[in-house]
């Protein structure tokens, strides 16, 4: 109840700053999230789908908390480099949880009709199309907290949007980069949309570039829509001194597909949240997790398929090494749906502990 009461008071204390300019329908969503919020508080330990990650202590720790974006001057070719051979890729970066372009566009318009960029700037040019689909696929009425606590904080992110028919020539590599002279929280949301018959790449990395203790709690909602084609993937790359909580939301309509990928080479506290609702005849959807970890870091995957409709395929490939004493947690679940007649669902979890003191907890489930 103290840590809940922290982050009660913390958002009630800081609710003009927030979302003084946010539109009716954001300061609705986020009225709505601090009162689940305060309902559903915290995870317990006690609670099977946290019972190898207990978060509480960490959000009760001493962080600072930036409601504006900070001003911070760097140079990004002498500071910070994420190259991925042979990938020609858009790149956007994200400072802290704000979109960083100083002196630039904040939301970029291709002729082909695609728009990217900040989302705090599509909210406020684009408030027809974002209040489509914020907040639809990840609702804050589910039995997952921490997005119910990104949506009342969280003030900006990237925001893609691809129309009907088009492809996006170029990946788009979303940049995370936390850097501050004390401990911080960050909190951000990405919102990506594909219509029907659109294809993309993207790509998000995550970094921290000094060594002071990190929290982040970031939520993804990605919609495919008839026909289209998402590849996204996800590489953690976090000091020892940080703890990264995701929470990735996935709706597909018919014959959609997806692959969603997470590599964590490296992160202190790590709890990767996915949840795929393939909500239309036909769709297909892959997920891919590998982690290497040593000392005493932690990661714990958690994913849930949903198959709602029939003809659906859906795999998941998870796998990680183990060294030192770390520790790791893999709670998959596939539910098949009544009505979803003829699917197809495989899930795979293979580790490797190095030494007698790794730890690893994998937990299947089908309902």
């Amino acid at each position: 109840m103290q840590t809940l009461e922290k982050y009660l008071d913390l958002y009630q204390q800081n609710k003009k700053l927030i979302g003084s300019e946010d539109p009716q329908f954001i300061k609705e969503l986020r009225k709505k999230a601090i009162a689940i919020f305060e309902a559903s508080g915290f995870p317990l330990r006690k609670e099977e789908r946290y019972k190898y990650t207990h978060l509480e202590p960490i959000f009760d720790g001493e962080l600072s908390f930036d409601f504006q974006p900070r001003k911070i001057h760097f140079d990004d070719a002498e500071i910070f480099r994420c190259d991925v051979p042979l990938l020609d890729s858009t790149v956007l970066t994200v400072l802290n949880g704000y979109f960083y372009n100083p002196g630039g566009e904040m939301l970029h318009r291709m002729e082909n009709g695609i728009i990217f960029g900040s989302l705090k700037a599509a909210t406020e040019q684009e408030p027809k199309l974002v209040e489509k689909y914020l907040g639809k696929n990840a609702p804050i009425v589910d039995d997952e907290p921490f997005v119910a606590l990104n949506t009342a904080f969280s003030q900006d992110g990237i925001f893609l949007y691809v129309p009907k028919g088009v492809t996006l020539e170029r990946p788009i590599q979303i940049i995370n980069l936390l850097l501050s002279d004390k401990n911080q929280m960050v909190q951000h949301r990405n919102l990506l949309v594909l219509e029907r018959g659109a294809t993309a790449q993207v790509i998000i990395c995550d970094h921290t570039l000094s060594p002071h203790m990190y929290l982040t709690n970031s939520v993804t909602e990605v919609y495919t829509g008839e026909n289209a084609d998402l590849d996204l993937l996800r590489l953690q790359n976090e000091h020892n001194n940080s703890c990264q909580v995701t929470n990735t939301w996935i709706r597909q309509e018919r014959h959609s597909r997806c692959q969603h990928g997470t590599i964590t080479l490296h992160g202190g506290i790590v709890r990767n949240n996915l949840r795929v609702n393939m909500e239309g005849e036909g769709a297909e959807t892959t997920a891919l997790g590998l982690f290497l970890i040593d000392k005493m870091q932690h990661v714990d995957s958690y994913t849930v398929i949903e198959h709602s409709e029939p003809h659906c395929i859906s795999n998941q490939y998870y796998k990680g090494v183990l060294d030192d004493s770390s520790t790791g947690a893999f709670n998959g679940k596939i539910h098949v749906h009544p009505d979803a007649q003829k699917t197809e669902a495989y899930q795979t979890n293979n580790n490797i502990l190095l030494t007698d003191t790794a730890r690893m907890h994998t937990k299947p489930r089908l309902e």
